[in-house]
């Protein structure tokens, strides 16, 4: 994906940057820990501490803490009441209050609705795909040929014609489809996606740009799938052959036109780059339409899109099934967004965990004054989660599901007693294992192998620009099984260092290695 030269007016980098693993000799070999397993919490302590103490840490802010699950006892603590940037593993709180509101089996279905009965073959009035906030429609291993699924079940109804629009219905979540605190530079990029109830493909489209055979012409652009963005203006040319390359991108926030332009010399590679789809609900509607036309079933009218804040004026509260799909059981859904950080998800069921809070509020006769997003809903449950757990809100702020907002705070001390408390859950098991698992799959496939902690360690990973983290679960080699949370703040990395992330996995085998008890 790189180009000689590459400049973005929105960012297009990743939330896990992996850097440079070449050790530094003036510090502790490259994160490594010591050749023979301690056998003492004093021992431990040291080693730890060697990891932490290095001189190109001097101006950065480490908190850990380390706790028994077997004894309750602390193991090691470091700043531990310190609040930090916790990035992605302040997923592990949606996870909790997911599971804790939706349970592990709840489905999430998407339907297609009807606001009048079908007779002799033909609706007379639109057609409602009306999503609730499915993040993995349309990805492979789940509902892939969802479109074809609704239409096939409205078919069987013996719907030919509707003399009306496709109306592809996002409106079951109430509030800006960006996470609150997620930087604007970011909206443009895979990562950082709009947060859809009507969400396909996890709203990414893969554009490729491909230069011409001759100096002067257009490079062109294709975009997989193929209309995934209905607005594209490109003025990006054909330079002359191993000149450099100077790609432009750029989505004004809040826009749903892409502007490309710069140059990108002739018979170099084509490039590819992963953007956010600006109008998921209106690109489903758009696949739906074809997958009708397919079942022989004929729409008159032109795809169109309700959005929050749109008032509803097709009369949904009167509107009837016709079909729908289910989402896989919200275990599985957590687990494919734990296991590779996915934004998108947690974000989603963060907002369907929202949308039930106020409908429990409604229906008990005393809801707040004055308007709260889906997202607002959903953080003031997970305050009453954390709440009844124990957790202060002096320890731990969280204000969107998925760790993307710089304003997200925890305390290790924090996330330790969260993940105490899920070790208490009858789906305990579920969640430890849908934590990446060190050296084996998810965002840790490539750490830790060939030590104690492979297939050993299972636990979510952070990371963003400065910040690095790691909370999860190990069992030493004596048996103890702990819970860590070990987080690193404001570090400048220098690209000749090792990357922090080594370090933090230095300290995640020694536990595993750990011969001692607390």
């Amino acid at each position: 994906m790189k180009t000689a030269s590459l400049r973005y007016l929105l960012w297009l980098g990743t939330a896990s940057m992996l850097c440079s693993l070449a050790a530094n000799a003036q510090d502790v070999p490259a994160g490594a820990p010591t050749s023979a397993a301690s056998t003492t919490v004093e021992q431990l302590t040291a080693e730890i501490d060697a990891q932490i103490d290095q001189p190109r840490f001097a101006s950065s802010s480490w908190g850990i803490a380390i706790t028994s699950l077997d004894t309750g006892r602390t193991l090691y603590a470091h700043d531990a009441d310190r609040l930090l940037q916790p990035a992605s593993t302040a997923k592990l709180y949606t996870a909790a209050l997911v599971l804790d509101t939706l349970g592990t089996d709840y489905r999430i279905p998407t339907q297609l609705l009807a606001t009048r009965p079908i007779q002799q073959g033909r609706l007379e009035g639109p057609l409602i795909l009306h999503g609730m906030g499915d993040p993995t429609l349309g990805t492979p291993g789940t509902n892939s040929d969802w479109a074809d699924q609704l239409a096939a079940q409205v078919a069987a109804t013996g719907l030919r014609e509707v003399r009306g629009d496709l109306i592809a219905d996002d409106s079951y979540f109430s509030g800006p489809q960006a996470g609150s605190g997620w930087e604007a530079r970011d909206l443009q990029s895979w990562f950082a996606v709009p947060s859809s109830a009507l969400s396909v493909q996890e709203n990414v489209v893969d554009l490729t740009i491909t230069p011409s055979s001759a100096p002067g012409r257009p490079a062109s652009l294709m975009f997989d799938p193929p209309a995934a963005l209905a607005h594209v203006v490109s003025n990006l040319s054909t330079s002359a052959p191993r000149t450099r390359n100077d790609i432009n991108l750029y989505r004004a926030p809040g826009d749903v036109t892409l502007y490309a332009f710069g140059n990108v010399a002739a018979h170099s590679e084509p490039q590819t780059f992963k953007l956010a789809i600006a109008d998921p609900a209106w690109f489903a509607g758009t696949l739906l339409r074809e997958a009708l036309t397919r079942h022989g079933i004929r729409v008159d009218g032109q795809v169109r899109t309700l959005h929050w804040p749109e008032p509803d004026n097709i009369g949904l509260d009167k509107a009837v099934v016709l079909a729908q799909v289910l989402s896989p059981p919200v275990m599985e859904v957590l687990t494919r967004g734990l296991k590779r950080s996915q934004n998108l998800y947690l974000q989603n069921l963060l907002q369907i965990a929202g949308v039930k809070a106020q409908a429990n509020a409604m229906q008990g006769g005393d809801p707040p004054p004055g308007f709260l997003s889906s997202e607002a809903w959903g953080i003031r449950a997970m305050r009453d989660l954390l709440d009844r757990i124990g957790i202060s809100p002096d320890a731990s702020q969280i204000e969107e599901g998925s760790g993307l907002s710089r304003q997200d705070l925890a305390t290790p001390d924090a996330m330790v007693h969260l993940l105490t408390w899920l070790a208490s859950q009858p789906y305990a098991a579920q969640l430890r294992d849908a934590l990446p698992n060190a050296g084996v799959d998810g965002t840790l496939e490539w750490r830790m192998r060939n030590t104690p902690a492979m297939d050993n360690v299972h636990a979510k990973t952070g990371s963003m620009n400065y910040v690095r983290c790691l909370v999860g679960y190990v069992t030493t080699a004596s048996g103890e099984r702990l819970a860590f949370a070990i987080m690193l703040n404001n570090f400048v990395h220098d690209g000749d260092e090792p990357s922090p992330s080594r370090n933090l996995d230095a300290i995640v085998e020694l536990l595993a290695g750990f011969r001692g008890h607390s």
